[in-house]
């Protein structure tokens, strides 16, 4: 190969890599590509189980179960591009959390913990946060 053809494959990396794909599908090989980022650390259904084994009153734990499932589809690491509220709980800034634990990034113990206390002192139990939602679509 010349060094010219080299040269506008390397500036070309679209076709570069189109063409090592189309070679590789003749050899018979399967390329896939590597995610763009790490998955989440803890999945909905861990985070639910984790809330489950923190909050074992029924009542309060539906109406944390509510609030979370609204603001953050029980995603850990649920951003919202708006004001920035991050986590579970969509705590604002999300820095908040840290004095739960360092983790709280990542960690739905950590966030769910934080919540809970958040929701406690601010409201005096998950229902009561839960009955403000419901009354003013945030809490």
């Amino acid at each position: 190969m010349s060094v010219s053809r080299i040269a506008r494959r390397i500036s070309s990396p679209k076709k570069a890599i189109t063409t090592v794909a189309m070679a590789a599908a003749t050899a018979g090989l399967v390329l896939t590509a590597a995610p763009a980022q790490a998955a989440t650390t803890t999945s909905s259904a861990s985070a639910k189980a984790i809330a489950h084994k923190m909050i074992p009153n029924a009542a309060q734990y539906a109406a944390f179960s509510k609030i979370v499932e609204h603001e953050s589809g029980w995603d850990v690491d649920a951003t919202n591009s708006s004001s920035g509220a991050y986590g579970l709980v969509q705590a604002l800034p999300g820095s908040k959390m840290a004095s739960a634990g360092s983790d709280w990034k990542t960690s739905a113990a950590t966030q769910i913990e934080w919540g809970l206390d958040y929701m406690n002192s601010r409201y005096g139990s998950p229902t009561g946060a839960w009955a403000f939602w419901q009354a003013n679509g945030w809490y």
